[in-house]
This record gives structure tokens, C-alpha cells and sequence, in this order.
């Protein structure tokens, strides 16, 4: 009997993931509030037992609570319940080769040939912050994973079969991860329901796509609602805003997310640079991080894409709506390499490189992927050498 081959895709997430691995030095995150947030779920509350300051949590009523989405203390629920605790950055890594093997797949669905879907996925893992958030697996940095993950996993369904349970399932699990992809969802809706070739047209069967959709998405929010009553005491998630008002870069009052922040966020995302300094390793990225425009220029070939022109403008659509939040934050991502927010939006613009990339792909094209993959290569080599040590 002929063995079955092996699927691109899957061999590109395991690649992904044994490399991340390996740059990660296997170490495990100090930073593991979603371990301790599995813990407080399997002794039945919500809050944690805080060990201390340098954990992230926010004190209510006499408790301390993890503000961040908890789609990922899901994820670590069964690894701690047989061991008691576990390796935040082991499922950071994993979730990074699937988040590289959905891209394949995604790739493949849309016919562009493996060599440029290599380059494109080689992109998506080191040109971005993936790599890096993978590698240190911190609580911040495993919400990142995760939602590019199961972004890319909605995004390969939705080129392929595009059954609407399976699609709400990922969309969940993105936005319960990072919360500004909930924008996302009436984009995924929108492609669920119209043609292909025909923007503003109804498809066969769009009834039951968006019907199982909404039969995913309604217990999800059911099960939202139950989770803030059970740390709030309200139906609806105060958590950043309480932490914006006792943060000591934040307000006493009002929302963190404000236009006054905008002209910071575009500094950041467009403009801060590496620095340069006068020893080895002569330059630097800053602590609070390095504009996209230094660290991902590859992200331009976006702008290239063309048809099918529904898809086109559903992807821009998407890329929008889930910057919009991170453009207007308070903070940019505080220590970080790159600018780990761009990870809400940046699975879109790679569905749109992909897309432009069937038409085109010059020279120049992996010149920019391959300078942006060294940047984010040198990132990580300089957090692991300078910031965070691997012994």
C-alpha cells in the first residue's frame, strides 16, 4: 500500500513550529497568567491566586483578575489539569505552525504555486512578529499566536468549504484571543453569504452558512456574558477600562481607546526606528518597539492585489476594522519588537499579498520578504542575546 502524501501545509506548520521551537530555547514563560487563569477555572472562580506584582492582573473587590482574552487558559485547561501547570511558550509554538500551515492552505486554495506560497508563509513566520511572540510565549505574546492562528484558520475555511459553524468556531476562538477581531465577523458573515464573481449577490445555500455562523456565536456570547458576571458583577467586560484608570501612563476616567492616542499610534506603527548606539551591537531596537515600516515593508505588496474584487474589498475591510482599536489605544505594546498589535490585522494583508502574488511576483517581491524575515530574525536574536536569556 502507497502511503498517503503528507499535505504542504501540514509539513509547513511543523517546520514553523520545530524552528520556533528551537529559537525559543524551550524555555518557559515567567509570564503564564493564563496557566494561573486555567488553574482559578479548575478550582472553580475567576479570580487568581496572584504571586505577586510582576504578573499582570487586575485588583477588584479584593481579587485579582486577568484582563486578556481567555481563549488560550481553554487551550492550557487540559495540560494543567493532568499536570497542574504547563509550558505557556510550548502551545505558543504549536499554535505558530498552525497558524503557518492555515497560510499554506490558504495559499494553496487560491492556486498560487508552492514556491511563492514558501515565500509569502517564510514572511507571515519571520517578517512579522509571529516568530517572536512564539518564541517568548508571555501572556500578551500567546494571545497574539493564538488569534493569528485561528484567524488564518477562518481564512483558509472561508476558501475552501466555508461552512459557517466551522468558521464561527475560528472567528470565537480568534476574538476570545484578541478582542478587536470580534470587528471582524460580519466581514466573514459578508463572504459567507455573497458570490464570488458576484460582490452584492446571495450565493446557493447562504442560509445555512450564516445559520450555523450564528449557532456557534450565540453560546459563545451566552458564555460571554456569564464570565464577566462571574468577575464584574455586569453582563459587559470592564477590564481594560478599570486598568486604563489605574495605570500610571493612563486616566482616572474615560475610555483607553481615544483619538488624542492616534498621533502616538502612527508614530509607532510608521515611524520609530531601530537606534543606533556606539557598541556592539551598534543598533538596537527600541524597548517599545520598531515601526512596520523598518521591521515588515513586505506588507506593502498588499496594496497590489486586485480580484476577485469582493475578496479584495472584504480583506481591506477586515485589515481596517481590526486596526482601528490598536490606532486607538492608549499604549503601543508597551516591550515589545516590532509592533506586536499589527498581529490583529496583519493575517488580512497576507490574504491580500496572497491574492496579488498569483498576478505578480518580481525580484523586488523577495527582496522585501527576505529583508523583512532577517529584521525579524535579528529581533529575536537580539531579545534572546540582550533582553530575555535563553539559559
Amino acid at each position: 500500500m502507497i502511503a498517503r502524501k503528507v499535505p504542504r501545509s501540514v509539513l509547513a506548520g511543523a517546520v514553523a513550529a520545530i524552528v520556533a521551537w528551537i529559537v525559543s530555547h524551550g524555555r518557559a514563560s515567567p509570564y503564564d497568567n493564563y496557566v494561573l487563569l486555567a488553574q482559578a477555572w479548575l478550582h472553580g472562580h475567576a479570580w487568581i491566586v496572584w504571586p505577586g506584582p510582576y504578573i499582570d492582573a487586575l485588583p477588584y473587590h479584593g481579587r485579582y483578575y486577568v484582563i486578556e482574552a481567555p481563549f488560550p487558559a481553554v487551550v492550557l485547561l487540559p495540560f494543567v489539569a493532568l499536570f497542574g501547570s504547563a509550558n505557556q511558550t510550548l502551545v505558543a509554538v504549536l499554535f505558530a505552525g498552525i497558524a503557518v500551515g492555515a497560510a499554506w492552505a490558504f495559499a494553496e486554495r487560491h492556486g498560487l504555486p508552492a514556491d511563492r506560497t514558501l515565500w509569502l508563509c517564510a514572511f507571515l513566520f519571520a517578517g512579522t512578529d509571529l516568530l517572536w511572540c512564539a518564541m517568548l510565549g508571555d501572556v500578551w505574546f500567546l494571545a497574539h499566536v493564538c488569534a493569528v492562528a485561528c484567524t488564518l484558520l477562518a481564512l483558509a475555511e472561508l476558501a475552501g468549504k466555508r461552512r459557517g459553524w466551522l468558521v464561527g468556531l475560528y472567528a470565537a476562538a480568534a476574538f476570545e484571543s484578541r478582542f478587536s477581531l470580534v470587528l471582524a465577523v460580519p466581514i466573514y458573515a459578508y463572504l459567507l453569504a455573497t458570490d464570488r464573481d458576484r460582490p452584492f449577490a446571495l450565493a446557493p445555500g447562504w442560509k445555512a452558512r450564516i445559520g450555523g455562523l450564528i449557532a456557534i456565536l450565540l453560546p459563545v456570547a451566552v458564555l460571554w456574558v456569564l464570565y464577566n458576571e462571574a468577575r464584574w458583577g455586569t453582563w459587559y467586560d470592564i477590564g481594560y477600562t478599570a486598568w486604563y484608570h489605574q495605570d500610571q501612563v493612563g486616566m482616572p476616567t474615560g475610555s483607553p481607546f481615544r483619538l488624542q492616542y492616534l498621533p502616538y499610534q502612527l508614530w509607532s506603527y510608521f515611524i520609530q526606528a531601530p537606534v543606533v548606539v556606539s557598541h556592539w551591537p551598534w543598533l538596537i531596537p527600541s524597548l517599545s518597539g520598531v515601526a512596520l515600516t523598518w521591521t515588515s515593508p513586505a506588507l506593502v505588496l498588499a496594496f497590489f492585489a486586485r480580484r476577485p474584487a469582493r475578496d479584495v474589498m472584504a480583506w481591506w475591510a477586515a485589515a481596517v476594522l481590526a486596526a482601528g482599536p490598536n490606532f486607538l489605544y492608549y499604549v503601543n505594546g508597551f516591550a515589545q519588537f516590532g509592533m506586536r498589535h499589527a498581529l490583529d490585522f496583519e493575517p488580512f494583508l497576507f490574504a491580500l499579498m496572497v491574492l496579488a502574488a498569483r498576478d505578480r511576483f518580481g525580484w523586488w517581491w523577495t527582496a522585501m520578504i527576505a529583508y523583512s524575515c532577517a529584521v525579524g530574525v535579528w529581533g529575536c536574536w537580539y531579545w534572546n542575546t540582550f533582553v530575555r536569556s535563553s539559559s
